[in-house]
């Protein structure tokens, strides 16, 4: 999370350009007739959106005005689908807002950074091996959920660093390119650790809370289909 001090006012504007046709698309395609007939999703829906607010509550606050914390929205977006995992991720974003924990201005730049690029990200990483239909269930674990979240975390580290470097506000010092691939694989293992271990557990557990995940194909018992390839 990054203080709008830090950002120029472009990429303050910009954030809030990009953003809200994200929740608007996001508010059209949700399912709102399955969300307000199933108390089991709303309960979810509202569950998530607690455990990220307190998710992002936690955090390590700089003097510099940047903020560490985890994201994890790649086992939000697995949970609910793309959709509600967007408004969820909003919803904890006002409830920072609330606390004086995020800046409204700000809001816009660090929905991309924190809910849009993950959304995004692990949507496609989901497609793609849906494209597959694989029947093993730890290519779900692995390529719909540790790995997402791994390359969500670079992704969204590497992005900051080029809106704080692009907007000239605060300037950071040159790094050596070894030191800077090191803290990044510092901060992508715990974050697709915390994901993959979630959704571990749902798969064993709870796999009918899991919007995203084929139960008829993944827990049905192992047969042969010669004519497709399988992963």
């Amino acid at each position: 999370m990054i203080a709008a001090q830090l950002l120029a006012p472009a990429s303050l504007l910009g954030g809030w350009v990009l953003y809200l046709p994200i929740l608007l698309w996001a508010l059209w395609r949700a399912p709102w007739v399955e969300l307000f007939s199933d108390l089991r999703r709303q309960h979810l829906l509202f569950g998530t959106v607690l455990v990220l607010f307190l998710l992002w509550l936690l955090r390590r606050d700089f003097p510099s005005g940047v903020s560490f914390h985890f994201i994890g929205m790649t086992a939000v977006v697995l949970l609910l689908d793309w959709p509600l995992a967007i408004l969820a991720g909003f919803m904890a974003q006002l409830g920072l807002l609330l606390l004086g924990r995020q800046e409204l201005i700000a809001l816009g730049v660090n929905g991309l950074l924190l809910v849009g690029l993950p959304v995004l990200l692990t949507q496609g990483c989901a497609r793609w091996v849906e494209r597959f239909q694989p029947r093993n269930l730890f290519v779900f674990i692995f390529c719909a959920g540790f790995f997402p979240a791994a390359l969500v975390a670079a992704l969204c580290s590497v992005s900051g660093w080029l809106l704080l470097c692009w907007g000239g506000v605060y300037a950071l010092p040159a790094a050596d390119p070894e030191d800077f691939a090191a803290y990044l694989l510092l901060v992508m293992f715990p974050e697709a650790f915390i994901n993959g271990t979630f959704i571990s557990a749902l798969v064993v557990f709870y796999p009918d809370w899991l919007e995203t995940f084929n139960r008829s194909r993944y827990l049905q018992a192992p047969w042969k289909d010669e004519g497709r390839p399988r992963l």
